[in-house]
């Protein structure tokens, strides 16, 4: 039987790259959406391809109860949840002085407030199991801090803290709870940069290029693998040494 991950926002980016992983990887996918689209179906063709299972559900995850109904169905479609990737994540970039108030709160409700809604729902179902792996994707930013991004730093700052007490709190379950921060990786969002500027980002990175989204994908896939049976509460950088 195959291991069932279900991951949120999932129709582009890296976490598209996600769950096409997973699924050449052999797992069944939970596919999270927001709003029925042509990629969403793009995505499932190719998750299939795979001959895997992908059963997508729509919901708002800023929304506390679309988030029980998501993980509800779930557990109705596949009876489990092994890995759960709380990936969805959105940006409202501008300097604080600029920023307006709803600006800050919507990234946080959907950045911060979204991995809890969602995690929330799924976890009693991995407690009840005594197993299982949850994966946040935070970034470099919530270490680091950025300029013009005091909503999404804070944010997944926000996440590293929640990633390390729920750690704490379930590791005796046999749940493992891990956070990934990507630095500058190549996506639709950092298609509109000026090549100038992708240079110069290059040149901030001691690998001197921007990532992919694979390389965040295949440290989530080693993250829920058994290979990071004894890793929990911990964040991996996945930056090319940005960081470092």
């Amino acid at each position: 039987m195959n291991k069932v991950v279900f991951i949120t926002g999932a129709t582009r980016g890296i976490g598209k790259q996600i769950a096409i992983t997973f699924a050449e990887n052999g797992y069944d996918i939970a596919l999270n959406y927001r709003t029925q689209n042509e990629e969403l179906e793009k995505v499932k063709q190719e998750i299939e391809k795979n001959k895997v299972t992908c059963f997508c559900v729509q919901g708002d995850i800023s929304n506390f109860e679309d988030c029980e109904r998501m993980s509800k169905e779930i557990i109705e479609f596949y009876g489990k949840i092994d890995v759960l990737v709380n990936n969805a994540g959105i940006t409202k970039d501008t300097l604080l002085m600029r920023m307006k108030k709803e600006d800050f709160e919507s990234v946080i409700d959907v950045n911060l407030v979204g991995t809890f809604n969602v995690t929330k729902h799924v976890i009693p179902y991995m407690m009840k199991a005594r197993a299982g792996r949850i994966i946040n994707i935070s970034s470099v930013v919530g270490v680091a801090g950025n300029a013009g991004q005091t909503n999404y730093s804070a944010s997944k700052a926000g996440i590293i803290g929640f990633t390390k007490s729920l750690a704490k709190e379930v590791a005796s379950r046999g749940i493992l709870v891990n956070a990934v921060a990507p630095g500058f990786i190549e996506t639709q969002m950092t298609e509109v940069l000026k090549e100038e500027i992708k240079e110069e980002i290059a040149k901030s990175i001691p690998l001197r290029r921007m990532g992919k989204a694979e390389d965040v994908a295949n440290v989530v896939k080693f993250l829920a693998s058994e290979e990071s049976s004894y890793i929990t509460g911990q964040v991996l950088h996945v930056d090319g040494g940005m960081l470092m």
